[in-house]
């Protein structure tokens, strides 16, 4: 691809349409799936990202699609835990409310940290708490203030999922539950997590997809932003 001669613009127009309106339309930038996607094919959206001066997340990138933003726009910042890459690299001045991203367990850092970051990178002030998942309930307790003080704080867990049903019975705030693929046999990778927190009888759980910190994040920086007027 990086050898065959193109007209310009038209490499892009091979590949893919950026949605430069989508901040206007939506309030949010685009975000740039990178998973299933070549380094080449990366490489091109990076450059006309630059272009264009567009705010973009590139989400599930591999150490291939990392290399290839970078080439084009050499300034990114990129978190290997979250396998995410930010530009420009520096999120805009936080707006709104507050955004908490709880982590069940250390395994589960990879989806809370692309969570964590969406919800920077969209203009929310977002924070971490690790590893306090309920085979240890006093480590969720002492952290009441914290949850309390958020406009809406995102729970990622696997195994048997139940983390964030005990946190929306803590909270006012909604809760944005995240199922992960982390887990023995029997969670069948997302799949039992996924049916606890759909079952939750708390109220004021919305559940996304099995590992999809970024649908999670970008919720919940939706939820936690600044009330108009």
């Amino acid at each position: 691809m990086a050898d065959q001669q193109w007209e310009p613009g038209e490499e892009l127009r091979a590949i893919a349409e950026l949605d430069l309106d989508r901040s206007a339309r939506r309030g949010y930038p685009e975000a740039v799936y990178c998973e299933g996607k070549t380094a080449d094919q990366v490489r091109v959206i990076a450059a006309a990202v630059g272009e264009r001066g567009a705010r973009t997340l590139f989400t599930r990138a591999s150490p291939e699609h990392v290399a290839a933003v970078l080439e084009s726009l050499p300034d990114a910042a990129h978190d290997e835990t979250a396998r995410l890459v930010a530009w420009p690299a520096e999120p805009p001045e936080p707006t709104g409310g507050t955004v908490l991203v709880v982590a069940a367990g250390t395994s589960d850092l990879p989806v809370a940290r692309e969570a964590l970051l969406v919800a920077r990178h969209l203009g929310r002030r977002a924070d971490l708490v690790v590893d306090v998942g309920i085979a240890g309930l006093h480590r969720i307790l002492g952290r009441l203030d914290e949850l309390r003080a958020a406009r809406a704080i995102v729970v990622v867990a696997g195994m048997d999922g139940a983390l964030p049903g005990v946190v929306a019975g803590l909270v006012a705030a909604p809760v944005v539950a995240v199922p992960t693929s982390v887990g023995y046999g029997a969670a069948f990778e997302g799949l039992a997590p996924l049916l606890t927190m759909l079952n939750s009888c708390a109220p004021g759980v919305a559940v996304v997809n099995i590992d999809n910190g970024y649908g999670a994040g970008h919720m919940a920086a939706q939820i936690a932003a600044p009330v108009p007027g």
